[in-house]
């Protein structure tokens, strides 16, 4: 089976307060273990987590060789105050808080820098991006930081320029990917990132009443043309469900998000080698040994 290359273990893919209500006390150490249950049951050896502000990401991997999987975190995800990212992570305000903040995810024994470079997509408004994008320069300078610590960069990013502004950076991971145009995935193929396009996060809210089917639809296939794109000029891209998200359950949502990429670019050998090969790339190159 597939690893997951992108879930948050604290989530519950139903009620992101609910969740975060489930740990104000501190870890709810049962609630991790059936989490990581799910994963053993189903097979699933290896899990990259996208951060949290609660400690549960760190208790995972302290205990998940317990289920057989092979656990990474950056423990807090990294992003400039007064944009998206404070529900998984911490804030800097200059470059020298960013770069203490890499230095205490290194006292705290992070494998890899998750940072924040955009917003999410905004259901309310025909899918655009929510809030604002971080500029080109300060793109660059966080992956940059990030790298000469010793660490492998993931970035949570929507929109091609800021995509294009990661992958020209030396970004290791784009995660999500949302509205990238074909200049911006030629520099994702060059660049050697792996995309990782948590596809169900779209998807899977299909039929949920929550969002209007026929947006969700045009975004899906948006994004489908996306992927057989950057399939066709080579993009390493891996299976990342980001369980947790709303009706993306852990275990079942990488399922579903393999069973996406069969349908959209066709089961075949080539499309298995490739995924396993940009798997083995993240875990490869997410893993800091201190």
């Amino acid at each position: 089976m597939f690893g997951e290359c992108h879930g948050h273990i604290f989530m519950n893919g139903v009620s992101y307060p609910d969740a975060v209500r489930m740990y104000k006390n501190g870890v709810d150490r049962e609630d991790v273990r059936r989490k990581l249950e799910s994963y053993r049951k189903l097979g699933i050896p290896f899990y990259r987590d996208g951060g949290d502000t609660m400690g549960a990401s760190e208790y995972a991997r302290s205990i998940a060789p317990e289920y057989g999987i092979d656990y990474r975190t950056p423990v807090f995800a990294i992003h400039k105050n007064g944009h998206y990212g404070k529900i998984v992570g911490l804030g800097f305000d200059t470059m020298k808080e960013y770069h203490g903040l890499v230095l205490k995810a290194r006292e705290r024994r992070s494998d890899f820098i998750k940072v924040m470079f955009s917003g999410i997509l905004d259901f309310d408004t025909d899918g655009h991006i929510t809030g604002e994008t971080l500029e080109k320069e300060e793109i660059r300078e966080m992956i940059h930081i990030a790298h000469e610590e010793g660490f492998a960069v993931m970035a949570h990013v929507n929109g091609a320029r800021a995509v294009q502004a990661a992958a020209e950076g030396g970004v290791d991971s784009v995660e999500h990917g949302n509205f990238m145009d074909s200049e911006c995935i030629l520099a994702l193929a060059e660049s050697g990132a792996v995309l990782v396009p948590t596809f169900v996060t779209i998807r899977n809210l299909l039929g949920s009443g929550r969002f209007d089917d026929s947006l969700i639809r045009r975004l899906a296939e948006g994004q489908e043309r996306c992927l057989k794109e950057a399939y066709e000029r080579g993009v390493p891209m891996a299976l990342g469900s980001d369980a947790g998200a709303y009706r993306v359950l852990h275990g079942q949502g990488l399922v579903d998000e393999y069973h996406e990429f069969q349908r959209i670019l066709g089961p075949s050998p080539e499309l298995e080698e490739r995924l396993r090969q940009a798997e083995t790339k993240i875990r490869s190159k997410f893993r800091t040994e201190f």
